[in-house]
C-alpha cells in the first residue's frame, strides 16, 4: 500500500492526549448519555470471565465515568436491546445499530469449512425450533452446556446454538450469572437493523472508521486490531474511511487520525482511576508500550511462579499517564491491594486515590496493602490510604 502524505505531524505528546480523548479519560464524560454512551463512543466493550473486583464489562465504564451502579451498567446493556454480544476484537458488547455492519464476518463464519466442535444432525434444527417455542434461554435450558466437566467437551445443544450466534441467527440478549441467554435474531435485534445487505467493503469501511474515532490516532495495526481485521482488509478502505494520514513523533510507522479529533487541542480534566487489563485504551501491547512507555500484561494465564505483577494486575491512569499497577481481591469488606507497583514516590497519591474509589464503587470499607515493589514506599501509601479513609 503506498502511504499519502501526512496532513499533520504531531508530537508524541500530542497523539497520547488525543487517544485519551478519544477512549473518555481526558475532557468531562457525557454523563447524560452514561454507560450508553460509553459504549458507542468505544464501539466495543470486551467481555471476559475474570472477576476480581468486578467484570470486565463493569470497570470499562467505571473507569470513566466513576462509582456507576453495577446494576445500572448490566441493565445500560442489555434492556431495550441496545446492544449485542459478537466476535470484534474479542467477544464484545456491541452497540445494536452496529449489527449490519458485522454482516461481513457472519458470512465469513457461514463459509467457513472446518470447526473444532462436531455439530450432531439434527441438533442445529432442533435448537432453533425450541428457542422459537420456548426462547429466550440458556445452553443449560438447551439441553446442557456441556458432555463432561472440561470446559471445552461442549454438549450438541451448545455447539448447536454457538454456531447459531456466530452465523446472525441467534443473539446473547443478557448474561444471566455470566451465563448466555439465547433468543432469535429475528425477535431480538430492531427489523431495520435486521438484515446483512451491505457488501464487505461497506462493513470493512465503517468498522475501520469506527476504530479510528475510538482509538483518535493510530497506526495500521492500531486500527485493524481493534475490530480483529486483517491488514489487507484496513488497506482495501482506509482511502475512504475518513480518517486522514498523520505523522507522529517517535512512532516510526504512518499513522491516521480522527480528523475531528484535529480539530481542537484535547483538554480538559485526566481521570484517576485502574483500569481493566482489558480495557481499549491497552488492548494492544505495541500500542501502550509507543503511546504510553508501559509494558502491559495480563498475568492471569501465566504460572504463579512466573508472574511478575500478579493474577490481575490493574494499571493506575492518573494525569493521562500510566503510573503503576495493582493485583487487587476482596476480603468482605475489604480491598486487598495484593501487590501494588509504583512509578516512584509521585505516583503514591495517584495509586491511593484510585484504590479507595476502587473500593467505595464495589462497598468495601478498608483497604490493605500487603506487597509494594518499592519496600521504601510502602509507609506513604499505606499513611495516604489512611488519609482518605478518613
Amino acid at each position: 500500500m503506498t502511504t499519502p502524505r501526512p496532513i499533520a505531524d504531531l508530537s508524541a505528546d500530542e497523539a497520547r492526549r488525543i487517544a485519551l480523548r478519544a477512549q473518555g479519560f481526558l475532557g468531562a464524560p457525557d454523563r447524560r448519555s452514561g454507560v450508553r454512551g460509553i459504549l458507542r463512543h468505544l464501539g466495543a466493550i470486551q467481555l471476559d470471565t475474570i472477576s476480581v473486583l468486578a467484570r470486565s464489562h463493569e470497570l470499562v465504564p467505571y473507569a470513566r465515568l466513576g462509582a456507576v451502579g453495577r446494576k445500572t451498567v448490566e441493565d445500560a446493556y442489555w434492556q431495550d436491546t441496545h446492544s449485542f454480544e459478537y466476535w470484534s476484537h474479542a467477544a464484545c458488547i456491541l452497540p445494536i445499530e452496529e449489527w449490519p455492519h458485522f454482516a461481513f464476518r457472519r458470512r465469513a463464519y457461514r463459509n467457513r469449512p472446518h470447526w473444532n466442535h462436531d455439530l450432531p444432525d439434527g441438533t442445529y434444527d432442533q435448537v432453533i425450533k425450541q428457542l422459537r417455542s420456548e426462547g429466550p434461554l440458556t445452553a443449560t435450558e438447551l439441553g446442557g452446556a456441556k458432555r463432561t466437566s472440561d470446559w471445552w467437551d461442549w454438549s450438541g445443544s451448545k455447539v448447536a446454538v454457538e454456531r447459531a450466534l456466530m452465523y446472525g441467527e441467534v443473539v446473547c440478549v443478557e448474561r444471566r450469572g455470566w451465563k448466555r441467554l439465547y433468543d432469535l435474531a429475528e425477535r431480538a435485534v430492531p427489523e431495520e437493523l435486521l438484515h446483512d445487505e451491505l457488501d464487505d467493503t461497506e462493513c470493512l469501511r465503517r468498522l475501520v472508521g469506527l476504530a479510528g474515532r475510538s482509538l483518535g490516532v493510530g497506526t495500521r495495526a492500531d486500527i485493524a486490531d481493534y475490530h480483529r481485521l486483517k491488514g489487507e482488509q484496513f488497506d482495501a478502505v482506509i482511502a475512504e474511511s475518513g480518517l486522514v494520514p498523520v505523522s507522529v513523533e517517535g512512532w516510526g510507522k504512518p499513522a491516521w487520525a480522527d480528523p475531528a479529533a484535529l480539530e481542537t487541542p484535547p483538554r480538559g480534566r485526566h481521570r484517576t482511576t485502574l483500569l481493566s487489563p482489558f480495557d481499549s485504551l491497552i488492548w494492544e501491547r505495541a500500542r501502550t508500550e509507543r503511546i504510553f512507555g508501559f509494558t502491559h500484561r495480563l498475568e492471569a494465564y501465566v504460572p504463579k511462579q512466573k508472574r511478575v505483577y500478579g493474577y490481575f494486575a490493574m494499571p493506575v491512569l492518573a494525569g493521562g499517564r500510566l503510573v503503576g499497577r495493582v493485583d487487587p481481591a476482596r476480603e468482605g469488606r475489604t480491598l486487598v491491594a495484593k501487590q501494588v507497583t509504583l512509578d516512584g514516590s509521585k505516583a503514591v497519591p495517584a495509586v491511593a486515590q484510585a484504590l479507595v474509589e476502587a473500593a467505595t464503587w464495589v462497598d468495601c470499607t478498608n483497604v490493605r496493602v500487603e506487597r509494594v515493589d518499592a519496600p521504601d514506599l510502602r509507609e506513604p501509601l499505606t499513611k495516604e490510604l489512611a488519609r482518605l479513609l478518613g
